[in-house]
Formats: C-alpha cells, structure tokens, sequence
C-alpha cells in the first residue's frame, strides 16, 4: 500500500469516528436560526459567531469574534477569525465559510420545521445545511481528521453577511490583511455536480445592472385619440429589450464578452434537467446557442428585474408618455463589468425605438472571477476529489455571483483560489426544504482534509 492509499484510509477512518460530532455541529448551527436579514448586528448574529469560534477552537484553531464596520464607519457583521500555526515554512490556506443564512419567508412551504436539522433519506434538512453551514461542517470536520498531522497553517475567515452582500467585507479584510495573507484560499460556499460525483467551481460571472427610462410624451393622451402613431412608452421598452437580442435568442450587444466553460468542458448539462429543474412550460424553447453549460455559466445574460408599468387591475385608455425598467447583466467571469455595463448602457441609448428618449442610470458592478485550471492546488484539489468521491470530478461553472471572491484575489493576487463546498442540485439553497446530502457531506470532509495533506508537500 503506497502512502496516499494509507493516507485516504486512514483519514477516511477518522472522519467515520467524527462523524457524529459533525453532523451535530451543523444541527446545533441550523438551530441558531441566523439571519442576516433580520439584524446584521443583532445579538443573534453575535450568538452565531461565537458557537462558530468555539467550535473552530475545539479543532486547534485560535478563533475569536471580532465586529467589522461599514465603509460609512458604522458597525458591521460579527465576523470569526483565527489561526493555527503549525511550521513558519509551510504554505499557510485560508479556509472562508459564511455563518449567515436565507431568511424563511413561509414556513408552511416547508415539509419540515426549518430551524431543526431532520434527516430523511440521508439528507439533512435545514435552513442553512448546505448554505453554508456545510461548508463550516466541511472545515471543522478535515481540521479534526488531520490532528497533529496538519501540516499546513491555517487561517479561518467564517463570514456573517455573505447573504446580504458583505458590505462590510473590504473595509474588514483591508483591517486584517495580516490574518488572510495565505498562498491557497478555499472558499467553502460553492457545491458539486451531485451528491456522488465531485466538482471544483471554476468560474464564476460578475454582475451589474441598470435602471432604463423609455420617454415618448410629456404628459398621458387618449390612447382612442392619439393611438397608431404614437407607441406607448410600454411597447418602446419591449422593443428596446428585444434589440438586445439576435434571432436565436443570444445576447447580441457590441462589447459586452462572451466566454467558454473555463479550463473546458467536460461534460454539459442536461436539457432535460435544467427543464425540470426551473419548471419551463412546455413549449417554451431554450434561448442562445452553444452548450447550455456556456450559456448558463460563461455568456452573458441579461434579466428584467423590474417594470414600472400601471397594473391590469384599474387601467385605462391612456397611452403611457414613460416607464422604466431595471436590467440585471451577468458578465462572462474575465470581463470587468463597468466595461460590460457601459457597452449595454450606450447600445440601448443608440437603439432608442422610433427615435423616444432614452436614458441610462448606472448601478453597481461586481467582479466575476475564473480559477486558474494551471495551478498546483487545482490539481491537487482534483486528485483530493477522486480519492475521496471514488469518481472523477466534473468541474462546473456558476451562472451566479460571488463578488467576494474575486476582491479576495485582487487583494492577494499572488493566491491560489479554490471553490468547493457541500452544496448539490438538490440543495434548494435560499429554497424551502434546503437540504444536505450526508454522504456527499462525509465526503467533501474527507475531501479537503486529503487537500490540506496534499498542499502541505
């Protein structure tokens, strides 16, 4: 038996005698019942923060609570930090989870009480086992596995506004700088290809948006008097929204990047699936071309989040003079997003249908971000998941954003980023019933402790 079987069987062995402890650490966590939303700074949070530190403490980590400000000066989330210092000449990784979780708008859409960890068919269900106290289940749990045998220094970074947008996030890490410097981070807040079959997150898009004002009139006329001629500014915007758009239904705007899967496509998903899963109607044919793993990941896209337009109920025959509508544009990962936002804002106003007036106000950008599939870690990561899954990984984009992660990797740019985390398609992350697989669980533990093994080399 070579040293890396020895090593699997072995850590594989104490993550099978732990077992229990982690899966009430993440039931005791579900239980805290902590939502952001409901107080960033409120003591429930404080609560949160520091059953997170006494549990990286109980694993050799020197975690304390520390409150972060906003950029304005005022107080910010409870944040957990901390460190465990094996040899100044090992490589040093950061390990990052968030302790926030969604709020639960409608209990009764849930099959069980949201706030107790229920197991059913070996998944665990729970606001927040997955998102993300998965991830802190994943930290504590290859922390433990690996003992005395750590042979990396670690630091911790376990967040408490990620599902608010951490706000407070620059301002604490420019605070810290010290406390994060470290050559590998592993963002623990991501998921794999499913329960059984092992993914690295390699890329992520940015986002931006924008408020749109379509003006045709002064002042509301009589859609009987004045109607034919004059387009109401409701139809403007909808011809103004579908010029963004080339016949196959991908995004056609000058400047605004389109990408392939990052470090290439190994496997795409399935039509089928993406069907189901985000319950399209029938008829309803996919727009774009290309893989729909591209399309879903890498190009981008663009959401009408919001329309000012008057209800059905009470309406009348008046032409609209004007409306607005807010854009939501995900970015391909490597394209900054101010660069993308100023092509979409300047071809909407060079599209103004039938010469209305047309007007742009700009919102905030966040930054996408791809993992470098060249990197040490990456491979060492890969190899982890195959031992520790028994199956090749899939690596996989997200059509989402994490804008934190890449402000880490501008802050520490000469750091090897690697997203991982606990969650699968059936996670129902920010859903009702949100749940965890236990098997996939064990396993992402088992995982990241034969990384944290691998990196010490």
């Amino acid at each position: 038996m070579n040293m890396a079987q020895l090593e699997s069987g072995v850590i594989r062995a104490r993550v099978e005698q732990d077992w229990q402890r982690i899966v009430d650490v993440l039931n005791r966590k579900i239980a805290l019942r902590s939502i952001s939303a409901h107080g960033i700074t409120a003591d429930h949070m404080k609560r949160s923060a520091e059953f997170v530190a006494e549990q990286m403490r109980e694993v050799g980590v020197d975690a304390k609570v520390v409150q972060s400000h906003n950029p304005d000066g005022t107080p910010g989330a409870w944040e957990v930090i901390g460190s465990r210092i094996v040899d100044a000449d090992a490589p040093t990784v950061l390990l990052y989870a968030h302790h926030d979780v969604q709020p639960v708008p409608d209990a009764a859409a849930w099959h069980t009480d949201p706030f107790v960890g229920t197991e059913i068919d070996g998944r665990l269900y729970g606001r927040g086992a997955a998102d993300d106290g998965g991830g802190i289940a994943i930290h504590s749990g290859a922390l433990k596995a690996l003992g005395d045998d750590l042979g990396v220094n670690v630091k911790i970074f376990i967040e408490g506004e990620e599902e608010m947008g951490s706000p407070s996030f620059i301002p604490f890490i420019e605070d810290h700088r010290d406390e994060f410097d470290a050559d590998v981070i592993i963002v623990a807040d991501s998921g794999n290809w499913s329960a059984d079959i092992p993914s690295l997150t390699t890329s992520l898009r940015g986002n931006t948006d924008m408020d749109v004002t379509v003006k045709v009139l002064e002042h509301p006329v009589h859609s009987g008097q004045y109607g034919g001629p004059i387009l109401d500014a409701n139809t403007l915007a909808a011809m103004l929204i579908t010029s963004m758009y080339n016949e196959n239904g991908d995004l056609a705007v000058p400047g605004v990047a389109a990408e392939e899967p990052i470090g290439g496509l190994q496997r795409d998903l399935d039509e089928t699936t993406v069907r189901e899963d985000s319950g399209t109607v029938p008829g309803y044919r996919l727009a774009g071309t290309g893989s729909l793993a591209s399309r879903m990941w890498t190009k981008p896209s663009v959401t009408v989040i919001g329309f000012d337009a008057h209800p059905v109920e009470g309406s009348f025959n008046v032409i609209s003079p004007e409306t607005t509508f807010r854009l939501s544009l995900r970015t391909a990962p490597n394209q900054r997003p101010e660069e993308a936002q100023e092509a979409l804002a300047t071809f909407l106003k060079d599209h103004a249908p039938f010469g209305a007036e047309v007007s742009v106000k700009l919102g905030e950008n966040g930054m996408g971000w791809a993992m470098d599939p060249t990197a040490v870690a990456t491979k060492d990561a890969l190899e982890a998941m195959e031992e520790a899954f028994g199956t090749a990984p899939i690596n996989k984009g997200e059509g989402g954003s994490i804008p934190f992660i890449p402000e880490l990797q501008r802050i520490f740019p000469k750091a090897q980023v690697l997203v991982t985390g606990p969650e699968d398609p059936k996670a129902n992350a920010h859903s009702p019933n949100e749940s965890i697989s236990l098997p996939g669980l064990k396993n992402n533990v088992i995982t990241e402790a034969l990384l944290l093994n691998k990196l010490a080399k």
